[in-house]
């Protein structure tokens, strides 16, 4: 049974996640009677908490509002949760100039953490990385996150159970690599051992992962957030598209990010400027191609393309309209200056 001085931080607790609680709802809550909350309730405005009491057939206990509440208890989740946004805000740029605040409320919060949940909060963050879109981050499973975290820092293949996009359901091997935030989305990326190559499971999609026994070798080459958006860039879909288009990475980018397309880059001559605008091969895959088209006519920059044909003519159909609108409003233009002649 639990100590009553265990039982009023409870208490404090309930009242610290807002609203009023009635006094029966407490009682329920920390399994004592009525008069007994009543008296941990005057322990803790002994202690200068502000608790207010609400009268009336909806009334019971509050805490003041705009009152910073010392201690503050989070569960293992609520810990997760709050440094997790933290990172995210820094990496986001969401943070004070000089980052003060979020450094401070990061390191406050791991100071408190018990030793094991503070060891597999570190061994996370070590395992997370973030690409150029961190977007607002859906909520992923906490348990989830720190398993497969724990299986990146030390090498351990993971079982999970894996429901792909179109409903079919499987339990993978995975020699997990890290573990990426992507556009609001949590991602996985490894070596599937079944099939041999490396795949990108998205972490809602995982009902279930545990360790398994043994160890592998995490390969040389791009950074787990790289593997990411070069899996998108090259999964499969109906339409292969290949250009070639004339100006530099960061005119290409702006349009065509790596999560969309691959650009295959040519070292510059000796003694020209590496900056300098020169052609460069673009190749992406697209489910429909209606809308590169006006992606390739916002580059405004010259370009070439390989294949598909289809896409030459939606190119050549979008050419054609724009030069119909333009011709159409001159010719509106031309009779109304000929009406008022």
């Amino acid at each position: 049974m639990p100590r009553p001085t265990g039982r009023v931080l409870t208490l404090l607790e309930l009242l610290q996640s807002g609203g009023t609680r009635t006094v029966a709802e407490l009682a329920d809550r920390l399994g004592v009677e009525g008069r007994t909350v009543r008296r941990y309730v005057a322990q803790l405005i002994d202690l200068d908490v502000p608790v207010e009491s609400v009268r009336g057939r909806y009334g019971g206990y509050r805490l003041a509002p705009g009152y910073r509440l010392p201690p503050l208890m989070l569960s293992d989740d609520e810990a997760l949760a709050v440094l997790l946004g933290l990172v995210a805000g820094r990496r986001a740029g969401l943070t004070t100039t000089e980052r003060t605040a979020n450094e401070t409320a990061s390191a406050k919060i791991r100071r408190v953490l018990p030793k094991h949940l503070a060891r597999r909060l570190d061994t996370l963050l070590e395992a997370l990385a973030f690409t150029d879109q961190p977007g607002e981050l859906d909520h992923p499973d906490a348990g989830l996150l720190l398993t497969l975290a724990d299986a990146v820092r030390h090498r351990r293949p993971v079982s999970i159970r894996y429901t792909d996009r179109d409903g079919r359901r499987s339990e993978r091997t995975l020699h997990a690599y890290g573990i990426v935030a992507h556009a609001g989305r949590w991602y996985v990326t490894g070596k599937d051992a079944q099939v041999g190559e490396d795949r990108t499971f998205r972490l809602d999609r995982i009902a279930a992962a545990s360790a398994l026994p043994g160890s592998f070798e995490t390969p040389v080459g791009p950074g787990p957030a790289q593997r990411v958006l070069s899996g998108f860039a090259t999964a499969e879909y109906r339409h292969e598209v290949t250009l070639r288009i004339h100006g530099t990475v960061e005119q290409i980018r702006a349009h065509l990010p790596p999560s969309v397309a691959s650009l295959e880059e040519h070292e510059p001559a000796a003694g020209q400027d590496p900056a300098a605008e020169h052609w460069l091969r673009v190749e992406l895959r697209a489910q429909q191609l209606d809308w590169l088209p006006r992606i390739l006519a916002s580059l405004d920059r010259p370009f070439v393309i390989e294949r598909p044909d289809e896409l030459r003519d939606l190119v050549t159909a979008l050419a054609d309209r724009l030069t119909s609108y333009a011709c159409q409003a001159r010719q509106r233009g031309t009779n109304v200056m000929r009406r008022h002649n």
